[in-house]
């Protein structure tokens, strides 16, 4: 069996604001056709060979999931993890998500396992950025 690049979908509430933080605050380059509202329809990104990130208006996304509820902001299922070669690339990201309207979580500080910040996007969702421990 051979798989395409797996898609992440998350829901959003504004198209033009989550194209804006993903294009500006984590320097994503998004795919596919212009809509009316001149942004790809769907609304997805490439984040590297193998992942894409689909940002879905809420409405539409509980449509995909069926009678499962959309979460409430401020409820997180999932961590979604950046992996940098280091720590100034780390706080790099922080930085522009940060500039782009994100909600710095926890600031990029040593871990024991690492250097590491969470940002989460204006929807709510989370995202770590981390470095392997040098």
């Amino acid at each position: 069996m051979t798989f395409v690049p797996m898609t992440v979908s998350l829901p959003i509430a504004d198209r033009a604001t989550s194209y804006r933080f993903y294009r500006d605050g984590l320097g994503l380059d998004a795919v596919g056709e212009l809509a009316d509202d001149g942004l790809p329809e769907p609304l997805q990104f490439v984040v590297n060979d193998g992942v894409r990130l689909m940002l879905v208006p809420t409405g539409g996304f509980g449509w995909v999931i069926g009678r499962h509820e959309v979460a409430e902001r401020g409820q997180s299922e999932c961590v979604l993890s950046l992996g940098v070669a280091s720590p100034a690339d780390a706080d790099a990201i922080v930085e522009r998500a940060r500039a782009a309207g994100g909600e710095v979580v926890t600031e990029p500080q040593a871990q024991p396992w690492g250097y590491a910040a969470v940002f989460a996007d204006p929807d709510g969702h989370l995202w770590m950025v981390s470095t392997a421990p040098e």
